[in-house]
């Protein structure tokens, strides 16, 4: 199995990715987006987590069609635990719950 050398300045360019993408995570935060808040953050650690599989795991180097075969289904299985998360948190609202 050969194996991929992935240069230093590969690894500082996404580690400064991550930086800034964590610096604008924060950024955000400060900031009142209203409904957008979640959609925005989520967005942004998406990105930060396909960085770090990508070049950290070395995804990005396989060739392997197994490797790819569970990494679908890891996130075929995330997006149905979001998807069954956010049915759940957008119908509250429709329960009349005394208090409320």
């Amino acid at each position: 199995m050969a194996e991929t050398i992935v240069r230093k300045r590969t690894y500082l360019v996404v580690w400064a990715g991550l930086m800034v993408l964590t610096s604008v995570t924060a950024l955000v935060s400060c900031i009142n987006l209203g409904q957008w808040n979640a959609p925005v953050a989520l967005a942004i650690a998406c990105t930060k987590a396909l960085l770090v599989a990508l070049f950290f795991m070395h995804l990005r180097y396989e060739s392997s069609k197994i490797v790819w075969v569970w990494v679908l289904a890891g996130v075929f299985w995330l997006s149905v635990l979001f998807f069954l998360s956010m049915t759940d948190f957008l119908t509250r609202q429709f329960l009349n719950v005394p208090g409320k």
